[in-house]
């Protein structure tokens, strides 16, 4: 896995053909050949202290957006509230075990771990990578990276709580509360920080 990252950090120059490593810029810096001069590549990914704001932002959302009702039904003089986790173990209850794990591994577990992955990279990164222990905590923390990717899936949940919301608003008054808000910037703000996330880029702090 790091071999192939970093034999893909290698680009040819398209003006003399010349063969050069990609490497970590600063931010608003742009890389030049270094025998005929021509512009490589610009700094194409938000700075290490933008991610590590979007991550903060992220993990604040997480816990509210998670153990807040993300819907308010009132029915009939009743009133029901649910949460994300609430859903998932009712779905559980119901005997769904196998769409209630979906549900908490891709909504609750896997972006939670995500996103305290990568603040851990970013702190590692701000720390120096000096020691050997730091390299290798990073290394690993960017193999499981892929995985991690793959299993979070808010969008899915968003999208799944919209139509519900819809459907439901028919025969019974839907609210909104904190929860809700939470859950939607969580999902936004993850979607931001996985947009300006690139592994290719975070393998080349390891040659820096």
């Amino acid at each position: 896995m790091q071999d192939d990252a970093v034999d893909q950090t290698v680009i040819l120059c398209r003006a003399c053909d010349m063969a050069v490593r990609k490497r970590a810029l600063p931010s608003g810096v742009r890389a030049l050949c270094p025998r005929c001069h021509t512009a490589l590549y610009d700094t194409p990914y938000c700075s290490i202290n933008g991610m590590l704001a979007l991550c903060v932002a992220a993990l604040a959302f997480y816990l509210p957006a998670n153990l807040f009702p993300v819907l308010e039904l009132h029915f009939l003089g009743s009133v029901r509230t649910a949460s994300v986790v609430e859903g998932a173990m009712a779905v559980m209850s119901l005997g769904y075990w196998v769409v209630g794990v979906a549900v908490l591994t891709a909504a609750v577990v896997a972006p939670g771990i995500l996103l305290l992955s990568i603040l851990g990279q970013i702190l590692l990164i701000k720390a120096g990578l000096k020691q050997g222990w730091q390299r290798t905590t990073y290394e690993w923390l960017l193999e499981q990276h892929g995985l991690l990717s793959q299993l979070t899936m808010l969008e899915i949940y968003v999208i799944s709580f919209l139509v519900s919301a819809f459907q439901l608003a028919d025969f019974s008054d839907i609210y909104f509360g904190v929860g809700t808000f939470c859950f939607t910037m969580l999902f936004l703000v993850t979607l931001f920080l996985q947009r300006e996330y690139n592994l290719e880029h975070m393998w080349s702090y390891l040659d820096v």
